[in-house]
């Protein structure tokens, strides 16, 4: 079967997660993604958080599948024409170096247009054009610029970061949508483009809903918030709000059977207008679905605490996974919070291929993720991550097109291995 991204060959320039993100998605979709890495050190991931000695670490592998990697020195002249060559054979370079990396290699924009017009040049950045275009960016970095940590956390504690990755993974996926976006316009005009990604911009863009409310606050209190039902007075920015829910509809963290001792009893409940007589039903009150202190969304806002805490009466008195089981045979919305633990053992992820087991030649089998976006004629293979420079030659030769001689030359240059230190005289 005919993988949707067959034939695109993308010059993969990343390293770390935002863009190595991005370059293992379009690789599971189908792409060639030939993955150029610096002789003898490649991707500093390979050993960043390292669980078995001399062996790529899980960081790097489970951000690197179905691709290829070429080691090459690219302030070799030799490395240079190689690099030239491959802007040549590729559809689409994707980097994510700091500002102006790509610039000191020598391969700016306007040059890289004049080896291939067709080529997509795909960036991510830490800040779009503005007073912090050239600054430095991490994940947490990204977080806190980005609106997201101003947002998490509970209302009298410090600003915190989330576990999941919405800076780096965050902005690869975005990153990948503009790809093909881009691929797909070429395919009218014939011509590539530039197509940024700024982590900031990213994760703001996750954060669109507290920019939401930010605006309403403009016009009064956010009566969804628990302070609102508290009595405390709001601020001039939208405040850390726990564990309420983001949307219109309220919705905490309850503990469940078994929470002194597990970190992770607990369900997320939302209190959904249209469920709110079942509800009442299931936790034992059923005078309140004619009380005018509760029968009404407007009315239920002030006393939130209240509400949830008597239905964190009847949570506790079952598991989680219980309580989600009675809780959706009335379609009432629910979660439980489950720990990685739970979810790397979960065999309908697997079945879905959301967590496959990869075998890899020196580190033997690990569990990682699959690839989220499910095409029904387009299925993806998760295949492992390549050793460094383990497809050098066969690059060479099959993309392109070079003889034994030049590959040997290509050697002979030392194009291909890490420089050689100078011995002290």
């Amino acid at each position: 079967m005919t993988k949707a991204l067959e034939g695109v060959r993308i010059l993969d320039f990343t390293h770390v997660q935002s863009g190595p993100t991005c370059t293992q998605l379009l690789a599971w979709f189908g792409a060639d993604v030939i993955k150029v890495e610096r002789p003898g050190v490649g991707d500093i991931t390979r050993g960043q958080l390292q669980d078995i000695p001399n062996v790529d670490s899980l960081y790097f592998t489970m951000l690197n599948h179905n691709k290829r990697s070429i080691t090459l020195d690219t302030k070799n002249p030799k490395g240079k024409e190689v690099l030239t060559e491959l802007i040549k054979k590729c559809d689409v370079l994707v980097e994510n170096f700091g500002p102006g990396v790509l610039d000191r290699m020598g391969f700016p924009w306007e040059k890289i247009q004049a080896i291939n017009p067709k080529m997509i040049v795909a960036s991510i950045k830490g800040f779009g054009p503005g007073p912090y275009e050239d600054c430095k960016v991490y994940e947490n970095v990204a977080q806190c610029t980005g609106g997201a940590a101003s947002t998490t956390g509970f209302r009298d504690g410090l600003p915190l970061v989330t576990g999941a990755q919405i800076g780096d993974s965050g902005t690869g996926l975005h990153l990948a949508l503009g790809i093909v976006t881009a691929l797909y316009q070429r395919t009218h005009t014939g011509k590539g483009q530039r197509v940024t990604a700024a982590m900031q911009d990213g994760v703001l863009n996750l954060c669109r809903v507290k920019l939401r409310d930010q605006q309403r606050l403009d016009h009064g209190p956010l009566k969804e918030y628990s302070q609102f039902g508290e009595g405390v007075p709001f601020g001039d920015a939208v405040p850390r709000a726990g564990n309420d829910s983001g949307g219109g509809q309220p919705g905490r963290i309850l503990k469940c059977k078994g929470w002194e001792t597990d970190p992770n009893a607990y369900i997320y409940f939302i209190t959904q207008a249209p469920v709110w007589e079942k509800i009442c039903d299931v936790i034992g009150e059923p005078t309140w679905k004619t009380d005018p202190n509760y029968a009404k969304p407007a009315a239920r806002l002030p006393r939130l605490n209240e509400i949830f805490g008597r239905i964190e009466q009847w949570t506790m008195t079952k598991t989680k996974f219980e309580a989600m089981d009675i809780l959706n045979e009335f379609d009432i919305p629910c979660g439980p919070i489950l720990s990685m633990k739970e979810i790397a053992e979960d065999e309908s992820l697997r079945k879905t291929g959301t967590l496959v087991e990869v075998d890899h030649p020196t580190r033997g089998k690990y569990l990682s993720v699959g690839n989220p976006i499910k095409l029904s004629d387009s299925p993806a293979d998760v295949t492992r991550s390549p050793l460094l420079g383990e497809h050098t030659d066969e690059i060479l030769r099959q993309v392109l097109g070079f003889s034994d001689h030049q590959v040997a030359e290509i050697h002979d240059s030392g194009a291909l291995d890490p420089p050689r230190k100078e011995a002290a005289e």
